[in-house]
């Protein structure tokens, strides 16, 4: 019996917690940093991309970065993709812009439980239920990507596409053409080293299945992929392993990053 309250009691606090992230005062108070953030941006006076981060739904502080690229770029579709997205919400770098600034989108993981933990989430939140975000249950490859994405009616740009597969987040990022991100954010593992270094392509990848098999990219691999891809490194997660990228004809107030000081993040000595 003690179990079950317990449990019950978790449930209660965790639905508090999802409330108060999107509360009117929640949703005021970001608005009008975004707002703040655009007006800085268009003065050439925005505050570097180490200052800005805060967690709203994010793991880490990738929200509050997250927040202050769209606003420094001018208006966009709206639209985010997310690539390994879990349950879509606890962990999330897209959920905030989702929920609180209304923005549309596709989230697409593998795990059928985590999907359809999404479905239920958005179907009930009164802020999504009218137009829930697509949310596809499908194991991503780089073969497969541009089929799924576009079955789930989405092509063209988007404001960002969030990458975090666990393993094969280079291969899919490189392989991805049907749509156009303004702003990417994905995976990178510091542990790699500071090698050029992207493990083997394997299209059944699974992290939790691997064994400690060396899995993913280097960052020094990934900002290579970036500039590429037509993408300038402009900052990361507090920690180094969520790399942030905006594409080279999208927000001009916002910086490149020399990769140097990109690496010391990740706790690596170049």
């Amino acid at each position: 019996m003690r179990r079950i309250v317990r449990g019950a009691i978790g449930v209660l606090e965790e639905r508090r917690r999802l409330d108060e992230r999107t509360s009117p005062a929640t949703k005021a108070a970001l608005r009008m940093l975004f707002l703040e953030y655009r007006r800085l941006a268009r003065a050439g006076a925005l505050p570097s991309l180490w200052d800005t981060g805060l967690r709203v739904f994010s793991q880490f502080d990738e929200d509050g970065t997250i927040l202050c690229l769209v606003a420094a770029a001018e208006r966009g579709p709206e639209r985010v993709l997310d690539l390994g997205a879990g349950n879509g919400v606890q962990a999330s770098n897209v959920a905030n812009l989702i929920l609180n600034f209304g923005y549309d989108g596709v989230l697409i993981d593998g795990e059928p439980e985590r999907i359809a933990w999404a479905e239920r989430f958005y179907a009930r939140h009164p802020d999504t239920k009218e137009r829930p975000p697509r949310i596809v249950e499908s194991f991503l490859t780089r073969e497969n990507v541009n089929d799924v994405v576009r079955a789930a009616g989405l092509e063209g740009e988007v404001d960002v596409l969030s990458i975090d597969v666990d393993g094969n987040d280079y291969w899919l990022w490189e392989a991805l053409e049907c749509v156009q991100p303004r702003f990417v954010v994905v995976e990178a593992h510091p542990e790699l080293g500071l090698d050029d270094y992207v493990a083997p392509y394997d299209p059944e990848f699974v992290w939790s299945h691997s064994n400690g098999a060396r899995g993913g990219a280097s960052v020094t691999a990934m900002l290579a992929l970036g500039e590429r891809l037509g993408y300038r490194a402009v900052g990361s997660n507090r920690y180094g392993f969520n790399l942030f990228f905006a594409r080279n004809d999208v927000a001009p107030a916002v910086p490149a990053i020399p990769h140097g000081e990109l690496l010391a993040r990740a706790g690596l000595s170049v």
